[in-house]
Protein backbone atom coordinates (compact mmCIF):
# COMPACT_ATOMS: atom_id res chain seq x y z
CA UNK A 1 0.00 0.00 0.00
CA UNK A 2 1.25 3.47 -0.84
CA UNK A 3 2.22 5.53 2.20
CA UNK A 4 1.81 9.25 1.58
CA UNK A 5 4.94 11.31 2.07
CA UNK A 6 4.64 14.36 4.35
CA UNK A 7 6.68 16.34 1.78
CA UNK A 8 4.36 15.38 -1.07
CA UNK A 9 0.84 14.97 0.32
CA UNK A 10 -1.82 13.12 -1.61
CA UNK A 11 -4.26 15.69 -2.98
CA UNK A 12 -7.87 14.63 -2.40
CA UNK A 13 -11.15 16.12 -3.65
CA UNK A 14 -14.43 15.19 -1.98
CA UNK A 15 -17.79 15.18 -3.78
CA UNK A 16 -20.50 14.67 -1.16
CA UNK A 17 -23.75 16.53 -0.52
CA UNK A 18 -24.23 15.79 3.20
CA UNK A 19 -22.33 18.28 5.40
CA UNK A 20 -22.06 15.78 8.26
CA UNK A 21 -20.52 13.16 5.97
CA UNK A 22 -18.09 15.71 4.54
CA UNK A 23 -16.96 16.54 8.08
CA UNK A 24 -16.62 12.82 8.82
CA UNK A 25 -14.38 12.33 5.79
CA UNK A 26 -12.29 15.31 6.83
CA UNK A 27 -11.85 13.79 10.29
CA UNK A 28 -10.76 10.51 8.72
CA UNK A 29 -8.22 12.33 6.56
CA UNK A 30 -6.89 13.92 9.74
CA UNK A 31 -6.21 10.48 11.20
CA UNK A 32 -3.31 9.88 8.80
CA UNK A 33 -0.40 12.03 7.68
CA UNK A 34 0.14 12.92 4.07
CA UNK A 35 -3.42 13.64 2.90
CA UNK A 36 -4.47 17.12 1.79
CA UNK A 37 -8.16 17.78 1.03
CA UNK A 38 -7.84 20.46 -1.62
CA UNK A 39 -11.52 20.93 -2.52
CA UNK A 40 -15.04 19.89 -1.57
CA UNK A 41 -18.11 19.86 -3.81
CA UNK A 42 -21.76 19.25 -2.81
CA UNK A 43 -23.03 18.27 -6.27
CA UNK A 44 -22.05 17.11 -9.76
CA UNK A 45 -21.95 20.60 -11.27
CA UNK A 46 -19.43 21.83 -8.69
CA UNK A 47 -17.55 18.54 -8.75
CA UNK A 48 -17.12 18.82 -12.50
CA UNK A 49 -15.17 22.05 -12.01
CA UNK A 50 -12.74 20.27 -9.68
CA UNK A 51 -11.40 18.13 -12.52
CA UNK A 52 -9.17 20.99 -13.63
CA UNK A 53 -7.46 20.85 -10.21
CA UNK A 54 -6.19 17.36 -11.13
CA UNK A 55 -6.27 15.86 -7.62
CA UNK A 56 -4.71 12.47 -6.97
CA UNK A 57 -7.99 11.00 -5.74
CA UNK A 58 -11.70 11.79 -5.78
CA UNK A 59 -13.80 10.52 -2.89
CA UNK A 60 -17.30 10.55 -4.35
CA UNK A 61 -20.86 9.81 -3.33
CA UNK A 62 -23.45 8.32 -5.70
CA UNK A 63 -26.72 10.00 -4.73
CA UNK A 64 -26.13 13.69 -5.41
CA UNK A 65 -28.76 16.44 -5.75
CA UNK A 66 -28.25 16.87 -9.50
CA UNK A 67 -27.55 13.30 -10.58
CA UNK A 68 -25.61 10.08 -10.00
CA UNK A 69 -21.96 10.31 -9.04
CA UNK A 70 -20.95 7.53 -11.40
CA UNK A 71 -22.04 9.69 -14.35
CA UNK A 72 -19.11 11.99 -13.61
CA UNK A 73 -16.49 9.21 -13.49
CA UNK A 74 -15.85 9.06 -17.28
CA UNK A 75 -15.36 12.83 -17.36
CA UNK A 76 -12.87 12.63 -14.50
CA UNK A 77 -10.94 9.86 -16.25
CA UNK A 78 -10.89 11.82 -19.51
CA UNK A 79 -9.87 15.08 -17.87
CA UNK A 80 -7.13 14.05 -15.44
CA UNK A 81 -5.23 11.09 -13.99
CA UNK A 82 -7.12 11.02 -10.68
CA UNK A 83 -8.28 7.79 -9.07
CA UNK A 84 -11.97 7.62 -8.12
CA UNK A 85 -13.09 5.88 -4.94
CA UNK A 86 -16.85 5.69 -4.50
CA UNK A 87 -18.10 5.83 -0.91
CA UNK A 88 -21.86 5.43 -0.94
CA UNK A 89 -24.80 4.23 1.12
CA UNK A 90 -26.10 2.42 -1.97
CA UNK A 91 -24.93 -1.19 -1.99
CA UNK A 92 -27.34 -2.69 -4.52
CA UNK A 93 -25.98 -4.70 -7.42
CA UNK A 94 -27.11 -2.30 -10.16
CA UNK A 95 -25.43 0.72 -8.59
CA UNK A 96 -22.18 -1.11 -7.84
CA UNK A 97 -21.96 -2.51 -11.37
CA UNK A 98 -22.74 0.86 -12.98
CA UNK A 99 -20.12 2.64 -10.88
CA UNK A 100 -17.33 0.15 -11.61
CA UNK A 101 -18.31 -0.14 -15.26
CA UNK A 102 -18.14 3.67 -15.51
CA UNK A 103 -14.50 3.49 -14.45
CA UNK A 104 -14.53 3.90 -10.66
CA UNK A 105 -11.39 2.44 -9.10
CA UNK A 106 -13.10 1.16 -5.97
CA UNK A 107 -16.44 0.99 -4.17
CA UNK A 108 -16.88 1.23 -0.41
CA UNK A 109 -20.03 1.58 1.65
CA UNK A 110 -20.49 4.41 4.13
CA UNK A 111 -20.76 1.96 7.01
CA UNK A 112 -17.07 1.12 6.48
CA UNK A 113 -14.90 1.90 9.49
CA UNK A 114 -12.49 4.84 9.35
CA UNK A 115 -9.58 2.42 9.06
CA UNK A 116 -11.29 0.53 6.22
CA UNK A 117 -11.75 3.84 4.38
CA UNK A 118 -8.10 4.77 4.91
CA UNK A 119 -7.02 1.31 3.77
CA UNK A 120 -9.30 1.65 0.74
CA UNK A 121 -7.72 4.97 -0.17
CA UNK A 122 -4.24 3.48 0.12
CA UNK A 123 -5.15 0.44 -1.97
CA UNK A 124 -6.75 2.64 -4.63
CA UNK A 125 -3.70 4.90 -4.83
CA UNK A 126 -1.54 1.78 -5.12
CA UNK A 127 -3.47 0.60 -8.18
CA UNK A 128 -5.82 -1.80 -6.40
CA UNK A 129 -9.60 -2.05 -6.56
CA UNK A 130 -11.08 -2.10 -3.05
CA UNK A 131 -14.68 -3.25 -2.85
CA UNK A 132 -16.72 -3.49 0.35
CA UNK A 133 -17.48 -7.10 1.26
CA UNK A 134 -21.21 -6.54 0.75
CA UNK A 135 -20.58 -5.14 -2.73
CA UNK A 136 -18.01 -7.82 -3.57
CA UNK A 137 -20.71 -10.46 -3.19
CA UNK A 138 -22.06 -9.45 -6.61
CA UNK A 139 -18.66 -9.97 -8.22
CA UNK A 140 -18.25 -13.34 -6.54
CA UNK A 141 -21.70 -14.39 -7.74
CA UNK A 142 -20.73 -13.51 -11.29
CA UNK A 143 -17.48 -15.43 -11.01
CA UNK A 144 -19.30 -18.47 -9.62
CA UNK A 145 -21.96 -18.39 -12.34
CA UNK A 146 -21.81 -21.70 -14.26
CA UNK A 147 -20.96 -21.63 -17.93
CA UNK A 148 -23.22 -23.60 -20.30
CA UNK A 149 -21.70 -27.02 -20.94
CA UNK A 150 -24.31 -28.32 -23.34
CA UNK A 151 -23.08 -26.24 -26.26
CA UNK A 152 -19.83 -26.78 -28.09
CA UNK A 153 -17.50 -23.81 -27.72
CA UNK A 154 -14.65 -22.64 -29.94
CA UNK A 155 -11.22 -23.76 -28.83
CA UNK A 156 -10.19 -20.18 -28.06
CA UNK A 157 -13.02 -19.66 -25.59
CA UNK A 158 -11.83 -22.40 -23.25
CA UNK A 159 -8.39 -20.78 -23.03
CA UNK A 160 -10.01 -17.37 -22.38
CA UNK A 161 -11.84 -18.59 -19.26
CA UNK A 162 -10.13 -17.87 -15.96
CA UNK A 163 -8.71 -20.84 -14.06
CA UNK A 164 -9.71 -21.49 -10.46
CA UNK A 165 -6.48 -19.92 -9.18
CA UNK A 166 -6.95 -16.87 -11.40
CA UNK A 167 -10.51 -16.52 -10.15
CA UNK A 168 -9.28 -16.73 -6.56
CA UNK A 169 -6.77 -13.97 -7.26
CA UNK A 170 -9.39 -11.76 -8.87
CA UNK A 171 -11.59 -12.38 -5.85
CA UNK A 172 -8.73 -11.35 -3.58
CA UNK A 173 -8.22 -8.13 -5.55
CA UNK A 174 -11.97 -7.44 -5.35
CA UNK A 175 -11.64 -7.75 -1.59
CA UNK A 176 -8.85 -5.15 -1.66
CA UNK A 177 -5.88 -7.44 -1.07
CA UNK A 178 -2.45 -6.40 -2.32
CA UNK A 179 -0.14 -8.70 -4.30
CA UNK A 180 1.67 -9.74 -1.12
CA UNK A 181 -1.55 -10.25 0.84
CA UNK A 182 -3.06 -12.32 -1.97
CA UNK A 183 0.11 -14.42 -2.18
CA UNK A 184 0.05 -15.05 1.57
CA UNK A 185 -3.67 -15.93 1.55
CA UNK A 186 -3.22 -18.41 -1.31
CA UNK A 187 0.13 -19.78 -0.06
CA UNK A 188 1.98 -18.89 -3.25
CA UNK A 189 4.88 -16.56 -3.98
CA UNK A 190 4.39 -12.95 -5.13
CA UNK A 191 6.23 -13.94 -8.31
CA UNK A 192 3.60 -16.62 -8.97
CA UNK A 193 0.89 -14.03 -8.33
CA UNK A 194 2.48 -11.86 -11.00
CA UNK A 195 2.47 -14.74 -13.47
CA UNK A 196 -1.23 -15.41 -12.84
CA UNK A 197 -2.05 -11.69 -13.06
CA UNK A 198 -0.43 -11.48 -16.48
CA UNK A 199 -2.65 -14.35 -17.59
CA UNK A 200 -5.73 -12.59 -16.17
CA UNK A 201 -4.85 -9.39 -18.00
CA UNK A 202 -4.29 -11.29 -21.24
CA UNK A 203 -7.60 -13.14 -20.99
CA UNK A 204 -9.64 -10.10 -19.95
CA UNK A 205 -7.67 -7.72 -22.18
CA UNK A 206 -7.04 -5.24 -19.40
CA UNK A 207 -3.97 -3.52 -18.00
CA UNK A 208 -4.56 -3.09 -14.26
CA UNK A 209 -6.14 -4.78 -11.27
CA UNK A 210 -8.91 -2.16 -11.23
CA UNK A 211 -9.66 -2.85 -14.90
CA UNK A 212 -9.74 -6.59 -14.22
CA UNK A 213 -12.34 -6.17 -11.48
CA UNK A 214 -14.44 -3.87 -13.65
CA UNK A 215 -14.18 -6.22 -16.63
CA UNK A 216 -15.45 -9.08 -14.49
CA UNK A 217 -18.47 -6.97 -13.54
CA UNK A 218 -19.10 -6.04 -17.19
CA UNK A 219 -18.83 -9.68 -18.25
Amino acid sequence: MTTPSPSAPVRIAIIEDEPAVRRYFMQIMGMAEGYDVIAIAPDLATGRRLITLAPDLFLMDIGLPDGNGYDLVPEIKAGCAAKVLIISSFGDRETVVKALSAGADGYLLKDSTPQQILDGIGITLDGGAPVSPAAAVYLLDLLRAPTPSSQAEPAGDADARLTQRETELLRAFAEGKSYKEAARALSISPHTVGTHVKAIYRKLEVNSRSDAVRQAFRS
